[in-house]
């Protein structure tokens, strides 16, 4: 049998982990907190994992490596500069790892994301098939360089462009990329929508394989956005290990605890879509649908510890958000409850509607003739990130990216908020905080690539 590489997505925080296998032995790269997925995997496949591998200390969430290599009883390989609190089968560049005769890891240096970042060529009897990159090489990008701190980000950029290119020198054109970052994390410093990828044609599309090294790290740092501010916590968390998750169904709250939660300001969290939270929702509740990467947003703006309620529609809702929080390390939420805004009010006065817009209806609200029933539009707000706002904005709009609202939503003009984003998920998450800081607010659900062709005026700063 041929080896086989299967891939276990984690598209809510856009990541990838790999299972390798020859029909009967298995090695993992990269997994996630819930092992579980992998375990399944491997058992469908019948066969036994023999080693667990980490490309880095991942820092947008909590590894389940150790873990896993603890319930299957293989061996965990993490980089041996690394400094980890566990034992571990400690690799370096060069080093080779046997899974059996017919398979085969090759340990490669590849610093740049973080300093001791490693990739692991996968090799059969017959040569390379392909890499497990990690945050070195991604599709058309590769892993961002400033997580470490803006002190080391022009060091590690360098050091980023010499090992993407080592590893094109090194491996054929043929060669599958097998990178755990790019499908949407704040781990890479841009997306991809390309499903899979191979050296040669990185060679001709990646940055980092087109541009000299002056080039690249000056593209590199100027593109470079802000990131969630729970990757500060996920390096330590991973060097010390993480234990196996309790996804254990939440305690139940009733509506008198739900409402003394609200007004104690704890994480009160919709897990619906955010239409259905615009029809009707719990005064004071925040919308953080599973319809979008409900765990990135809420873990970057809850402060650490801080309690969170979950509502859903069902059990299963809840159990799904459950484990996205786990990823990032919120492992128990506080509390849950499920159905409708209805059982979950004490009286009809716990209960709201949020008014909902176009850009064709926030055109013509500046133009003085708001739509009917909706009110007019007193002050815009952009809650997009810089590099969006610079690659295009509405004249006359307030910039305030959403990580920052929930501290600086007080300094907005007195007024009705129309507030929007790029899509409308991120504008809603922000109309629960303006209402909740006492603004009323329209959200603009509505796709900002045709706010210009709805009459509205868009400034760009940056081509």
């Amino acid at each position: 049998m041929s080896l086989e590489v299967e891939v276990v997505t984690t598209s809510s925080l856009g990541d990838r982990t790999y299972l390798a296998h020859d029909g009967s032995l298995a090695i993992v790269v990269d997994p996630q907190r819930d092992v579980d997925r992998v375990v399944e995997l491997a058992g469908r496949l019948g066969v036994k994992i023999t080693h667990v591998a980490e490309t880095h200390l991942h820092n947008d969430y909590v590894s389940g490596g150790l873990a896993l290599a603890r319930l299957t009883g293989a061996a965990y390989v993490v980089a041996g500069a690394d400094d980890v609190t566990f034992e571990r089968l400690s690799v370096t560049d060069g080093d080779a790892i046997v899974v059996s005769d017919r398979m085969r890891l090759s340990v490669l240096a590849t610093p740049g994301h973080t300093f001791h970042h490693v990739s692991y060529v996968l090799q059969s009897a017959e040569g390379p098939l392909g890499v497990f990159t990690g945050g070195s090489l991604l599709f058309g990008t590769t892993g961002r360089t400033d997580l470490l701190g803006k002190r080391h980000a022009s060091t590690l950029t360098r050091q980023q462009h010499l090992s993407v290119r080592r590893l094109a020198d090194l491996l054929p054109d043929g060669a599958e990329v097998w990178p755990t970052h790019g499908f949407g994390s704040f781990c890479s410093a841009m997306q991809s929508d390309a499903p899979s990828s191979t050296i040669g044609q990185e060679k001709t599309a990646n940055p980092a394989l087109r541009l000299e090294a002056d080039d690249f790290v000056s593209q590199m740092l100027a593109g470079l956005d802000a990131y969630p501010a729970y990757y500060a916590h996920m390096g330590a968390r991973n060097a010390a290990g993480a234990d196996l998750i309790d996804l254990t169904p939440t305690r139940i709250a009733d509506p008198v605890e739900l409402r003394d939660r609200i007004e104690a300001h704890e994480w009160v969290v919709d897990l619906r879509s955010r239409k259905a939270f615009a029809h009707r929702h719990l005064v004071g509740t925040l919308s953080f649908g599973l319809d979008g990467p409900m765990a990135t947003w809420l873990g970057w703006m809850a402060p650490a510890g801080a309690p969170v309620v979950l509502l859903g529609e069902s059990a299963e809702q809840v159990a799904q958000a459950q484990r996205e929080l786990a990823r990032i390390g919120i492992d128990r939420p506080a509390a849950a409850a499920t159905g409708t805004p209805e059982q979950w009010a004490n009286d009809e006065s716990d209960l709201a509607a949020l008014p909902v817009a176009t850009f064709t209806d926030l055109a013509a609200a500046r133009a003085g003739c708001p739509p009917h029933g909706l009110p007019p539009a007193e002050v815009v707000l952009d809650v997009r990130l810089v590099e969006e706002w610079r690659q295009g904005h509405l004249e006359g709009a307030v910039h305030v990216p959403l990580p920052e609202l929930p501290q600086r939503a007080t300094e907005l003009a007195a007024g009705v908020v129309w507030v929007h984003c790029q899509s409308g998920y991120r504008a809603s998450i922000a109309a629960g905080v303006l209402t909740a800081a006492g603004h009323r607010t329209v959200l603009v659900d509505d796709d900002f690539g045709i706010a210009r062709d709805s009459g509205l005026t868009v400034l760009v700063e940056r081509e």
